[in-house]
């Protein structure tokens, strides 16, 4: 038995906010009540100044395995997601092979059976991720997909995404897509626009994610599919996709920790805008900080907090993409794209409540009972509801507690972020998944037997 004390518990599935104590055991919830007296066998933990919620799910990672163990495996990103207060991801399949078979989905499966979380794969919408042609989608939701994406590879082929949302509709689950005319992308590194201007680099155009937006609502509003909209980056992308909801559309969205409270200028180690005269160094720019969408301007940050506050934007993804630091440490138009956060995911998202930009429920929200919701209607597995009988996946964290963000204490493979040296507020002090302490950062103070 494991008994939570003291602490706050909000859940968004049953609008629960209150003091109260939860009990576990053999891995479910046995009672939630205001009071429960403890026993001699029972481990108790004080969760006094914590918040107890749902655990958290993550719809975007990168495991890399097979084929990229040394960038991130199974078992060290589902680690770090244990860590970062997630209890359920979803993984990408741009792995080598291809996770693109009814066989690939088993294996990972098979792989993630004994892991801290709970991994649920995503399969690849067209054979190799190539764009040519459509896997056997309905064999691989039979293995256990829970949806399709070629991940970095938009579906760009117009009657290949028609057919995949129509399979998508008849097997009731999403395309996932990563929205990028690739035309438009033209080896872009970050950004168009001052910064791109700046360090003298191929920018990458708002106008390459919103086009293909406004495709991908088209051919869902045709279709009647369920159109997922990956790590949603700029304005005119939100109001599109308020517009396409307003109207009917079967479509979701997600948005990152690094979109909601980066720039462009991240990308920059400079103080700001400098002389086009003064000499570029290998210091003057942030690789860490280079990521697909790139980080945009301001006003485009504003409007994704705009989009996830009132519900246009459903949830919160890390987009988790953890590489060797020797792919980071180049150049910055060969450094490879993408940012490892799963251990600071709570953080970066806790600043928008710190900052009252955002609400602390809504936030709450975004990482637990939207994301599980959408994957109930694919599973028909209640996923971290907190009543009882339901399977115990819980995060504990402290929403004000200061820490400093250091990449050699990452349990991911992936030291790659932008924040390493930040101060973040909000931290993760346990992680509970069916029932198991998976992740403890509790003094010994508070959990007693």
């Amino acid at each position: 038995h494991i008994l939570l004390t003291n602490g706050q518990v909000y859940d968004p599935f049953i609008a629960l906010n209150k003091a109260v104590d939860i009990l576990i055991k053999d891995g479910f919830i046995k009672k939630i009540s205001k009071k429960i007296s403890p026993k001699a066998s029972y481990k108790i933990i004080d969760c006094k100044n914590e918040l107890i919620t749902n655990g958290f799910v993550d719809l975007h990672v990168h495991f890399r395995e097979p084929g990229f163990e040394y960038k991130e495996t199974i078992d060290s990103g589902s680690s770090a997601a244990a860590k970062g207060g997630f209890t359920t991801i979803c993984a990408m399949p741009n792995t080598l092979p291809v996770t693109d078979t009814a066989t690939s989905i088993k294996f990972l499966i098979e792989k993630a059976k004994n892991t801290k979380v709970r991994v649920l794969p995503i399969g690849s919408a067209t054979k190799g991720s190539a764009g040519l042609e459509l896997t056997e989608m309905a064999e691989m939701v039979e293995a256990g997909a829970i949806g399709f994406s070629d991940d970095g590879n938009p579906i760009a082929n117009d009657k290949l995404m028609r057919h995949a949302l129509e399979y998508s509709s008849a097997l009731g689950v999403p395309i996932i897509d990563h929205c990028e005319v690739p035309s438009l992308f033209n080896n872009g590194q970050i950004n168009e626009g001052w910064v791109s201007t700046r360090l003298g680099l191929q920018g990458i155009p708002p106008e390459a994610e919103e086009q293909m937006v406004n495709r991908n609502i088209s051919l869902a509003q045709l279709t009647g599919g369920w159109i997922h909209l990956a790590h949603i980056s700029t304005k005119k992308s939100v109001e599109a996709i308020r517009r396409a909801k307003s109207s009917g559309v079967k479509i979701t969205a997600e948005v990152t920790p690094h979109h909601l409270t980066m720039t462009e200028d991240s990308v920059l180690n400079l103080s700001g805008p400098k002389s086009v005269f003064e000499p570029l160094t290998e210091n003057s720019y942030n690789t860490m900080a280079k990521v697909n969408p790139p980080l945009r301007r301001l006003e485009d940050l504003a409007a994704l907090i705009e989009g996830l506050a009132d519900g246009t934007i459903d949830i919160i993804a890390t987009d988790h993409a953890p590489h060797s630091l020797v792919e980071k440490l180049c150049p910055l138009e060969e450094a490879a794209f993408g940012i490892s956060n799963l251990e600071t995911a709570l953080g970066s998202v806790l600043s928008l409540v710190h900052t009252n930009k955002i609400s602390l429920p809504r936030i709450i929200e975004s990482i637990t009972s939207s994301p599980a919701n959408m994957l109930q209607d694919i599973t028909d597995n209640k996923i971290g509801e907190l009543s009882k009988g339901f399977s115990a996946d819980l995060t504990l964290f402290d929403p004000t507690a200061n820490w400093q963000v250091d990449v050699s204490k990452f349990i991911s493979k992936g030291k790659n972020s932008p924040l390493h040296g930040e101060w973040l507020r909000g931290k993760v002090m346990a992680t509970i998944y069916k029932g198991v302490i998976v992740y403890s950062d509790l003094t010994k103070e508070s959990v007693s037997k």
